[in-house]
């Protein structure tokens, strides 16, 4: 199995209820990981993915319920695209149909684009042939429709050519297509999670982080060592440094601004979202890192009541 790609999107959402609402039963995907936000344990922090949170499939969000809107603009993630079966596309057209749905296709495929309630841009494409792809199979949407992974993400830039250089030389994606401004890069052999779609927008507003808008992408590393190798690659041919590496218990991430200022993350896939709770109960309980436990009554009497 391939170890490149996206890891994971983090966005920032509003209302913590009306998140998980949208992503649990809505979109139909598993609540992976109930904890907070490491450097703001007052918020909490969702993953959302597949059954295991398969490096590849997992949406993650802060909910800050007063964050202020985001603003789009040059300088971030503009949409999230998530793989559905091909047959699949009436099922979800009638299911969003009061999300702001529109069709279109692109790099010849069909794309239903849609928001969620904090305005967060997302997309579905419908594939032939991944049917038998694993999917959660416990959720409110049935198995034969479920979302199975990411398919691609949007960067909106002033310039592109910086971080394709990035792209293709530190995390192994290579130029494939190109379509109108929209320029397609894409790592072979990895069908979950492997196509970056950078656009050119040279003269627009700069984004404006807030509720609605992607904080993060991260990319894999399969472990500390293949993390390390990408560290060495960006200071040595691009000339970024990344943070020390922090332990976020479920991977271990350094951070670095792109050359178009999104921020970039690297996560590794180890050791996984089983190191804490059983597999079977990954989601139910409120889990804490170790230097946190201590305050688990403080912090769970601060964080907004879920149903």
């Amino acid at each position: 199995m391939s170890r490149n790609g996206i890891h994971h999107v983090t966005a920032i959402a509003g209302q913590a209820q009306r998140n998980l609402d949208f992503y649990t039963r809505t979109l139909g995907l598993r609540l992976v990981k109930k904890t907070v936000n490491f450097d703001d344990p007052g918020a909490y922090h969702f993953y959302y993915g597949d059954e295991a949170g398969s490096p590849g499939t997992i949406l993650t969000f802060f909910p800050w319920e007063h964050a202020a809107p985001g603003r789009a603009g040059a300088g971030e993630l503009q949409e999230t695209v998530l793989r559905i079966p091909q047959a699949a596309i009436g099922y979800w057209t009638a299911r969003l149909v009061n999300h702001g749905l529109e069709r279109a296709t692109r790099f010849g495929e069909t794309v239903l684009t849609f928001r969620d309630a904090d305005g967060l841009r997302l997309a579905l494409v419908g594939l032939p042939g991944i049917e038998a792809e694993p999917a959660w199979n416990n959720g409110d949407v049935p198995v034969e429709h479920a979302i199975r992974g990411f398919h691609s993400v949007s960067l909106m830039l002033d310039k592109t050519e910086a971080t394709g250089a990035i792209l293709s030389d530190v995390f192994g994606f290579a130029k494939v297509a190109r379509e109108g401004d929209t320029i397609r890069y894409q790592v072979e052999g990895t069908a979950i999670g492997g196509i970056v779609d950078l656009r050119a927008v040279g003269g627009f507003l700069p984004a404006r982080l807030g509720r609605g808008s992607v904080h993060h992408l991260a990319f894999r590393a399969a472990d500390d060592a293949a993390e390390m190798e990408m560290v060495r690659k960006l200071a040595a041919n691009h000339g970024l440094r990344t943070t020390e590496q922090k332990n976020r218990d479920y991977f271990r991430s350094v951070y670095f601004r792109e050359p178009g200022h999104v921020l970039f993350e690297i996560a590794t896939d180890i050791p996984g979202f089983d190191v804490d709770e059983p597999a079977e109960a990954l989601g139910h309980a409120l889990k804490l890192p170790a230097f946190l436990e201590r305050h688990r009554t403080e912090i769970e009497a601060a964080l907004p009541v879920l149903a």
